[in-house]
């Protein structure tokens, strides 16, 4: 791409993502900027004349002169962005890490492929001159056989309150050690603390077996008194030490020997050796390599299924790190995309999160949201804009119209309709400023029954079955079986059969009913309506 080819869109122009944008600029093919803060797209205008700003990505999804989208936005927000930029048939070069769930990395992963698109990574230390000089040693066999790896990423700050320690900046040493090995790890564990926030981890230490014998730990850690990036690594003829806190002396080889006099083994320290590298910065470096795959349609080494690799040892870890260090295998970490399940369909622009159930010929579509722990049956249909939040259980052939929140605490039976912009509530009395979570009411939504367009279901009430809940509708409390309810507060109107079809009362029996469109009979006493055999 020359500079008058301008083809690249950068999301985010924050704390990391103003050094894409200036090295895409240098590079004479950044096109538009995308940020949610004004001030940062006037500053971005003024430095790099030229370029467009807009506030909206939707607007660089449809741009047709922008071929390829650089995300440099905040972790949780990397799988939506990466999987709309890709099904809008752009490329993508995406931060670390690629997502935070493996299944959704296997789906980016497939979508790409299935598109013939480049997903690059930022494991921005596979481009360092100083690692792939080192890569270069250890291939040439200079350091022997590697017994061991260590690496320190340690500094006080920046403290995030979205991701933990081990998600923020373990994925730089996962993605070069198991690069520089070309090996996965079989087996992980990894420790940890909180100690500035509950549940986010500050400092975590990883440990790393590979199948070929070689041991590695990973130290990272946003709580230290001082900055260190230190990997070492341990060979049975040499020993490296990478330092990218050092300016000149980054790469150190070190010739100690150990020879055995009377059993016993004696250490020869030996004077370090400075290995020259190449002078250039690692980003720059890396922005070209994304540039060259655009042109070459060649994937880079930090491609998907790198990230995706580093995702599963990263998923590996925490798992190990919630269960107090206990071992996890890498063959327990399962990459299959839960969208590609043909049993059921899953539109390209919802997201799914993990673990959730879901029924063989459901359907998802567009921009859904399914909460982790989420049940649903088969046969349903999802529609558009709909969010299911966690723990919610959903039964067989339930059909869910556009715009629909179904909170935590609510039940649908199976068969339930679910009409256009309905409302569930989970608290009687909600406040912004205080939490109510253990508050939650339950709201059982019994088979077969029907909810209208804009209705309201407050919480801590039960819909019966086949019930009838007439548009607009506020439900203030229980409705019977086989009722139609109306208005705000929602009042009795009348019965509904099974099929949809209002009953008629027979002359000779008043408490007797009968629908003429299937010949069910219904029999009323007071308010409860029984369905005759």
């Amino acid at each position: 791409m020359s500079k008058r080819q301008r083809k690249l869109a950068v999301i985010g122009s924050g704390y990391w993502g103003k050094n894409l944008v200036r090295n895409f600029y240098h590079i004479g093919v950044l096109h538009t900027v995308c940020d949610s803060n004004y001030e940062s797209l006037v500053a971005a205008k003024k430095e790099y004349p030229g370029i467009q700003t807009t506030n909206n990505y939707l607007d660089i999804l449809n741009n047709k002169d922008i071929e390829a989208i650089v995300i440099a936005t905040p972790a949780e927000t990397h799988y939506q962005l990466v999987k709309e930029s890709l099904s809008a048939d752009k490329d993508v070069f995406v931060e670390k890490p690629l997502s935070l769930l493996v299944s959704e990395g296997a789906e980016l992963v497939d979508l790409a492929q299935g598109k013939n698109k480049i997903i690059m990574v930022g494991h921005i230390l596979m481009y360092h001159p100083a690692i792939v000089k080192l890569k270069e040693l250890i291939a040439n066999g200079a350091l022997g056989k590697i017994y061991y790896i260590y690496s320190n990423r340690l500094n006080l700050g920046k403290v995030r309150k979205e991701e933990n320690i081990l998600w923020s900046f373990a994925p730089h040493d996962i993605s070069i050690i198991t690069m520089l090995l070309n090996e996965i790890p079989s087996e992980v564990s990894a420790f940890g603390g909180a100690y500035l926030n509950q549940n986010i981890t500050d400092i975590t230490v990883s440990n790393l077996n590979f199948p070929n014998g070689v041991k590695s730990h990973i130290v990272v850690s946003w709580l230290h008194p001082y900055k260190e990036q230190r990997l070492v690594i341990i060979g049975s003829e040499k020993m490296a030490v990478f330092n990218d806190v050092e300016e000149t002396k980054k790469l150190t080889l070190y010739s100690h020997r150990i020879e055995w006099v009377d059993r016993i083994p004696v250490p020869h320290k030996m004077d370090p050796e400075i290995v020259p590298i190449e002078k250039a910065e690692p980003l720059r470096v890396e922005c070209l390599k994304f540039v060259e795959s655009l042109k070459t349609r060649k994937q880079p080494p930090s491609d998907g299924n790198n990230g995706l690799t580093v995702l599963r040892i990263l998923d590996a870890c925490q798992k190990s790190l919630e269960e107090n260090g206990m071992p996890i295998k890498l063959k327990d970490i399962q990459t299959k995309p839960l969208g590609n399940d043909k049993s059921y369909f899953i539109h390209p622009t919802s997201t799914i999160d993990e673990p959730c159930e879901i029924g063989a010929g459901t359907k998802i579509w567009h921009y859904a949201h399914i909460m982790k722990s989420c049940k649903i049956g088969t046969n349903c249909v999802i529609g558009q804009n709909v969010m299911i939040s966690s723990g919610v259980i959903i039964g067989n052939n339930v059909k869910i119209q556009n715009n629909v929140s179904v909170y935590t605490g609510v039940i649908l039976e199976d068969d339930v309709f679910c009409g256009p912009s309905m409302v569930f509530t989970n608290v009687q009395n909600p406040r912004s400023h205080i939490s109510r979570k253990h508050e939650y009411k339950q709201t059982r939504v019994k088979k077969g029954a029907t909810i209208g367009a804009n209705a309201t279901i407050l919480c801590g009430h039960s819909i019966g079955k086949y019930a009838f809940i007439g548009a607009g509708a506020v439900v203030t409390k229980d409705v019977p079986d086989y009722t139609i309810v109306a208005g705000n507060p929602a009042k009795p109107i009348g019965l509904m059969c099974m099929c949809g079809v209002k009953p008629k009362a027979q002359t000779d029996h008043d408490n007797l009913l009968v629908c003429d469109a299937c010949g069910k009979k219904y029999e009323k006493n007071n308010d409860t309506v029984v369905l005759l055999p």
